[in-house]
């Protein structure tokens, strides 16, 4: 759900240094540590900020995130924790594999923000104990995806860049009114003097200038940490500003062990269905990116036994996730955008990555460092990150054939799907599932988009 970023590029005069073209092109290659170690930081730093940023919004949703003041509040500490250690070990499911389960590709799995508008609604003001359903969709979800695994080629042809683009759109959409919302200063301000006041909004574009001037005018390794490097930005700011607190590191533990269900688990109708839906479309994406990583890195097309071990690793380490409160994990795009940018396709090099990942997971106060940044500031980097999920839905759209049938069902779904989103009071006499369901905006666009796509006959083949 992400676009690529730049990265430490190759030289090819040096490329001998580090293996022939061949040796770089092959994922069983190790190439040197010191080459190796810098190249799996830097896929970390590329998706770190975006793998723990859905718990904190989903976090703040249910009312026990930034600004709350909940007695629940550590809660949200534990699933940023979580969010590092599964996303290292789904990782390591994917590049080292188990049995028929991974790709065995650098492959690099982080926390989806396609379920966000998905579990948004079925958590709002409900409190931590709202996560109970959230754990059974996961799990439930997650284990219908891998069963997909073994046919999942097949089912690309219900997908094509109008559907696809459009749901990719749809998310970004909907998610924009969390980034306005948390540079302005979070939910809880709403309605006060302090929610959009000039600090609020000075600190929130501090990250995002510096994010774009590191973006755009440095290489490398510092351009793909362009957002980290923002958000680090306006926190020094807020810091100055006497807006950052320190009371939480303190109170975590310098190191802790998942728990079981530490939110307990509930299989609700609605959490079911929607993460279902939005786990069939992340499976054609982990498709799309094995695809990716195998021409870029090697110039071929995937082979079958590599697009359903990665099938079978994104769903079950999505129900595993679930085991210990996480949310749902997919590949992450911008790092197939690396493996493109440094042409080294190791698998191992994504492996010390995710072991990174999973030794950040063990230490809770990471996470409580984390909980420190204000919302303001993280504001201003979720508007960066939230734009490019919508413009990346738009680059996908850019390879539709725009003919009258697919102006029509672009038009339907988004005009039902993105209404809906924006006035959710029009389903008040629907059930309670049905109005959970249908009130995200994206679950409506998608079923629209996909059903229409199925059923319209391509033009000309009505004489």
């Amino acid at each position: 759900m992400s676009v690529s970023d730049q990265a430490i590029d190759i030289p090819s005069d040096t490329a001998n240094e580090i293996g022939s073209a061949e040796q770089l092109k092959d994922p069983n290659y190790f190439p040197p540590l010191n080459v190796s170690i810098p190249l799996g930081i830097q896929h970390v730093m590329a998706m770190f900020v975006s793998n723990v940023t859905p718990a904190i919004i989903i976090a703040g949703a249910a009312g026990f995130g930034f600004g709350s003041n909940s007695a629940d509040f550590p809660s949200m500490i534990y699933m940023m924790q979580m969010c590092m250690l599964l996303a290292g070990v789904t990782t390591l499911l994917q590049t080292i594999g188990f049995g028929a389960i991974g790709a065995r590709l650098p492959i690099v799995q982080g926390t989806s923000f396609a379920f966000i508008p998905i579990i948004v609604p079925l958590v709002a003001g409900k409190g931590v104990d709202a996560m109970a359903a959230v754990t059974g969709g996961i799990l439930v979800g997650g284990l219908l995806q891998a069963c997909l695994a073994p046919f999942i080629g097949r089912l690309r042809f219900a997908l094509p860049p109008l559907v696809t683009g459009l749901i990719v759109t749809m998310i970004g959409l909907s998610l924009l009114k969390i980034g306005i919302q948390y540079a302005a200063g979070g939910v809880p301000a709403i309605g006060t003097a302090e929610f959009g006041s000039l600090q609020n909004w000075g600190v929130a574009s501090v990250v995002v200038v510096v994010t774009l001037g590191f973006k755009f005018y440095t290489r490398g390794m510092l351009s793909v940490s362009a957002v980290l490097i923002g958000l680090i930005a306006g926190y020094i700011v807020a810091y100055m500003l006497g807006m950052v607190h320190f009371g939480n590191i303190a109170k975590a533990a310098p190191f802790a062990l998942p728990k079981i269900f530490p939110f307990g688990i509930e299989f609700s109708v609605a959490a079911i269905l929607g993460i279902t839906l939005m786990s069939f479309i992340s499976a054609i994406e982990t498709v799309g990116d094995v695809s990716g990583i195998t021409k870029s890195g090697a110039n071929r097309e995937a082979t079958d036994t590599e697009i359903k071990g990665a099938t079978y690793a994104d769903g079950l380490g999505s129900a595993f996730s679930s085991l210990f409160g996480a949310l749902p994990n997919t590949s992450f795009s911008q790092n197939v955008g690396l493996i493109a940018m440094t042409g080294v396709m190791s698998r191992h090099v994504a492996t010390i990555g995710a072991l990174f990942l999973v030794v950040c997971g063990f230490i809770p106060k990471i996470g409580a460092i984390i909980s420190t940044v204000p919302i303001e500031v993280l504001g201003g980097g979720v508007i960066i990150m939230f734009g490019m999920v919508a413009s990346a839905g738009v680059k996908m759209l850019a390879d539709v054939d725009w003919n009258s049938r697919n102006m029509v069902i672009f038009a339907i779904s988004i005009s039902i799907g993105l209404g809906l989103m924006l006035e959710p009071s029009a389903l008040q006499h629907l059930p309670g599932t049905a109005k959970a369901l249908m009130s995200t905006g994206l679950l409506p666009a998608a079923v629209i988009a996909i059903a229409l796509n199925l059923l319209m006959p391509q033009e000309g083949e009505i004489e």
